[in-house]
């Protein structure tokens, strides 16, 4: 059984429930009884606090087996802050949507960590950002401060999280980042948001394991040089730089990839989907992984793909393709708004808000 949380405000006002296991969305829409569809599957909730549990039949290539929801009542809470997440199953409503909604998708590939700084294997070990990689979080920030943005991934890794924190601070709209914190019914409630106007002024940042850099085993915390000397530099190099090769009782790219693309398909697109303004503060092999998707790479052309630090890529989702628009930073910049109108508006509103 998968279980999945939801909550919502107060039981007269119409709110959504995310459910982040992409298996459709509930929306609840009175203080009686309320009648839910999700795909097939017909769902009775009440305003009390309860459990729900569905079951889905396993047919068809889509079906997901036995689900268990848990519907949490809370008055107001970060979770509001989510639109609808489209479910699989509703193959027509998914269809419809991704021709005609149009989304902007940021890469951030952190700045530079103190363990870049001296040089080692850094993999999923959690070290911070040096005073260069600030900077470059910061700069990455300006590139992007006149680009919407209603939704933050990031990996459960800090340089990413201070990454995707510190380039927020340059953004126009001044909209806070607030990570999310669902690893307990405690932390949830501990950390709701119980005014309207706050939640309308914050964006939830997610984190997730599975953008992580890829996990580089028994080389994690070694020299880099002083590896290719004890290993030589072609076995070093192919620990690092082949698709499916492994370093010791690590992950390879395609492993990496593997987790990573599932997690972008499952959890991100469909919000690109549905219209939002999404940005991924990651890693070089879990965003070249997600790169290999949107842009249809080889994994011969992916392994020779280079990200710099803090450097910020633009894609633009439109009519259910994704097109890279490069780097948003002048004299580019007029090219990235040229091509999209609806950038083109959000500038212009930023504008004549703040002037």
């Amino acid at each position: 059984m998968v279980q999945v949380q939801g909550s919502f405000v107060h039981p007269t006002r119409m709110a959504n429930v995310t459910l982040h296991q992409t298996v459709g969305t509930l929306q609840l829409l009175s203080s009686s009884g309320i009648h839910c569809q999700v795909g097939n599957n017909s769902v009775r909730l009440l305003p009390k606090d309860l459990k729900v549990q569905v079951r889905f039949s396993k047919r068809g290539p889509n079906s997901f087996g036995e689900k268990k929801f848990n519907v949490i009542q809370a008055s107001a809470s970060l979770t509001s802050v989510f639109d609808h997440v489209l479910s699989p199953s509703n193959k027509g409503t998914h269809e419809s949507l991704k021709k005609s909604n149009e989304a902007a998708l940021i890469l951030i590939r952190h700045g530079e960590s103190l363990w870049n700084e001296k040089n080692l294997f850094t993999g999923c070990v959690d070290v911070p950002l040096t005073k260069k990689g600030v900077e470059e979080a910061i700069e990455a920030g300006k590139r992007i401060s006149n680009i919407p943005v209603d939704m933050i991934f990031t990996s459960a890794l800090i340089r990413a999280q201070m990454t995707a924190m510190l380039a927020m601070t340059q953004h126009r709209r001044k909209k806070v980042p607030i990570i999310m914190h669902n690893e307990n019914e405690q932390a949830r409630q501990w950390s709701q948001i119980h005014s309207e106007d706050t939640l309308k002024q914050s964006i939830p940042v997610i984190a997730a394991w599975q953008l992580n850099e890829r996990m580089y085993g028994e080389l994690q915390g070694l020299n880099k040089q002083e590896t290719a000397d004890r290993f030589g530099k072609e076995k070093v190099h192919e620990w690092r730089r082949s698709y499916d090769i492994p370093p010791p009782n690590g992950e390879s790219l395609e492993m990496c990839a593997q987790r990573a693309v599932a997690y972008f398909k499952d959890e991100i697109e469909p919000q690109l989907i549905s219209g939002k303004n999404v940005m991924i503060a990651a890693h070089g092999n879990s965003l070249r992984s997600i790169i290999m998707y949107l842009d249809k790479l080889t994994s011969q052309e992916v392994i020779s793909l280079e990200l710099s630090t803090g450097i910020p890529m633009l894609y633009i989702f439109k009519e259910g393709a994704f097109i890279r628009r490069g780097s948003p930073m002048a004299p580019t910049e007029a090219g990235v708004y040229a091509y999209t109108r609806r950038l083109a508006q959000y500038r212009q509103k930023l504008d004549e808000m703040l002037n």
